[in-house]
């Protein structure tokens, strides 16, 4: 039996009953057939749902900072520590003001941002390197003005005393939990949970309503102009009953456990994972690894102990999981154990990667395994469409979910640009009406930005396709259109495994030129130098070769100028999350790449090349 062969673990996947409405004037909206369930109260309802059926169940799970053995916080824990930094945040009395949040993904932070949604203070998480790695603090100065927060949390207080004395510490209320400076006054995170809780909690509980803003999301590479999307719980709870009809498991069948990564500054992580987590009454190990090669081991650590029911990653992350699995069959085996799907962001999986995991999932289990994507933005909170079937195709953005409609306006022959419209989409962004106005239609769709191809045209329950930005799309000095897009996936495609990502440039000049990054893990086996550092991989004529060959051969099939390459620069410094240069998505920010790598794309076109540059 040849792998395509081979079973998929089943899943209770809903029914695929797409509706296309199509228009006089060429343009479809498409939409589920199948009604959204009626949504939870609020996510304060679900949390405490959980601690009075589950209470002894652990919600929460993370090692210390030394790495020793998971600390673990059980529902009813959580509840009564939650109650009680609800109890200080309503004496204060801050009508509606903020609290931000400096730090990353923590227990303590989980317990905070609870406690702020039942006093009904809305949450703005914040990439920890606005505070750590800035000089200026340029961006944290423009978002604290835009927000005119009441509090602030901090994991260390220590760690983020440079960027805590941009704030206002005369109007701004500090909590952390950790390393309290002299002479900065705060309040522990021991003290804030350890208040005794009174009616008044129930109370502001009891006032939650679908329109009560939860929080303040910041869209990548938009927060330099403070532009924040107002998250409320009906965004929060649309999303959340979304996914749960797409994918109809029973509770408890088995537990819900996830070991995750995601930043909770952002939509997959914050929103999804997280809420996902509460719907579920599961357990959330939290994962202070991350996709890249000096942290991923932390992630393998944590995998290696714990079974996870589904698990969600960025493609560079499952690359690097396939390698890890090929060397360690006891690895593979607690990865797969309980394992029901998985999924992965909006950036197309390379073929490599998801034949070497299903071929991994062969072994231990005798089945395939799901992987599923979907389609979002800050903006729908992540969720509008996804993929709920069994399928052997990969990029797949999906079908609608259960209460949403997509408007698809035509292109060009077969490319549609995406609009949205659903109870899961935000309102709006903060204290900008302007751009509020420009991001909707005049039918209230919310517009995507984005391109998307049916896989089928004739059989639409095949979902669709992503097919690039629409602005990331752009022309050479010949008048030619470069899609980039599809350029970016073939490019990528064509060199697995050795390369995991690529930035397209060109515009205006009169050929197409990659920034490539390497998968370093694959590279170190290909080179059998399982210790060479990025630098080293990159200079080895041996790896230079083997990426020259595979671009020959790619060319010799794509000789338009559209899609011929014909400069290459390898990079030694991974896209970041943080930087913005990987969207909310999960695929490369062009745009944003392209301003922050400016040096690498001037150096790209230079003439003479330099000596880096790969000249096809």
């Amino acid at each position: 039996m040849t792998p395509s062969e081979v079973p998929f673990l089943p899943v209770p996947f809903m029914p695929r009953q797409v509706e296309i409405e199509t228009r006089a004037d060429g343009v479809l909206v498409a939409r589920n057939a199948t009604p959204l369930r009626p949504l939870p109260a609020h996510l304060t309802a679900l949390f405490r749902r959980n601690a009075e059926r589950t209470p002894d169940r652990t919600w929460l799970a993370q090692r210390p900072a030394d790495g020793g053995d998971w600390r673990r916080l059980s529902y009813a824990e959580a509840r009564r520590a939650v109650d009680g930094a609800a109890e200080v945040l309503l004496e204060h009395s801050w009508s509606g003001r903020p609290l931000v949040i400096l730090s990353g993904n923590s227990i303590e932070h989980a317990v905070v941002s609870m406690a702020a949604m039942q006093a009904r203070m809305p949450v703005a998480p914040l990439a920890p390197a606005y505070s750590l790695r800035s000089r200026d603090f340029a961006k944290l100065k423009a978002i604290l003005e835009l927000l005119h927060p009441a509090a602030v949390f901090v994991q260390s207080m220590k760690d983020y005393e440079r960027a805590l004395r941009v704030f206002d510490l005369d109007e701004v209320v500090v909590y952390y939990a950790e390393d309290p400076v002299e002479g900065m006054a705060g309040t522990s995170y021991a003290e804030l949970i350890g208040c005794e809780p009174t009616p008044a909690v129930e109370e502001s509980i009891a006032k939650i309503t679908h329109d009560t803003v939860a929080k303040y999301m910041f869209t990548s590479g938009s927060t330099a102009d403070a532009k924040a999307v107002i998250t409320t719980q009906r965004m929060l709870c649309a999303n959340i009953a979304m996914a749960d009809q797409a994918i109809d498991l029973v509770h408890d069948q088995p537990p819900h456990v996830t070991v995750d990564w995601l930043p909770w500054h952002h939509v997959m992580g914050g929103n999804s994972v997280f809420g996902m987590t509460l719907v579920k009454g599961g357990t959330l190990y939290i994962d202070d690894g991350k996709a890249t090669p000096e942290l991923f081991g932390e992630s393998l650590r944590n995998l290696r102990e714990i079974s996870t029911s589904r698990f969600a990653n960025v493609p560079a992350g499952f690359a690097m999981l396939a390698e890890a699995m090929e060397k360690d069959d006891d690895l593979g085996r607690t990865f797969f154990k309980d394992l029901i799907f998985i999924g992965y962001g909006g950036s197309r999986l390379a073929d490599d990667t998801y034949n070497r995991i299903q071929a991994l999932s062969i072994r231990h289990t005798g089945h395939r395994i799901s992987f599923l994507s979907g389609f979002g933005a800050t903006e729908t909170g992540p969720s509008a469409m996804y993929v709920f079937w069994t399928t052997d195709q990969t990029g797949l953005i999906g079908l609608p979910l259960p209460g949403v409609d997509v408007k698809l306006l035509p292109l060009d022959d077969d490319r549609y640009e995406v609009r949205v419209r659903s109870p899961g989409i935000t309102p709006g962004y903060l204290k900008r009406p302007d751009l509020t106005a420009a991001a909707f239609d005049e039918e209230g769709y919310f517009k995507m930005g984005d391109a998307a191809v049916f896989v089928d045209r004739d059989r639409p329950e095949e979902g669709f396709r992503f097919s690039g930005r629409v602005s990331e799309e752009f022309k050479l000095d010949s008048g030619t259109f470069v899609r980039v897009g599809a350029l970016r996936v073939a490019v990528v495609d064509a060199l697995a495994p050795l390369v995991i990502d690529a930035v397209v440039a060109g515009q205006d000049k009169p050929y197409v030129g990659l920034l490539l990054w390497p998968n370093v893990q694959a590279c170190r086996q290909f080179l059998g130098t399982p210790g060479a550092s990025v630098a080293d991989l990159l200079a080895s004529p041996i790896l230079r070769a083997a990426i020259r060959e595979k671009i020959d051969a790619y060319n010799a099939e794509n000789t338009g100028s559209s899609r011929h390459v014909r400069r290459v620069r390898l990079m030694a410094a991974p896209l970041s999350m943080d930087a913005g240069e990987v969207t909310d998505k999960g695929y490369v920010n062009q745009r944003k790449t392209l301003e922050t790598r400016r040096a690498d794309i001037e150096a790209l076109f230079r003439d003479p090349p330099d000596a880096d540059v790969m000249v096809f």
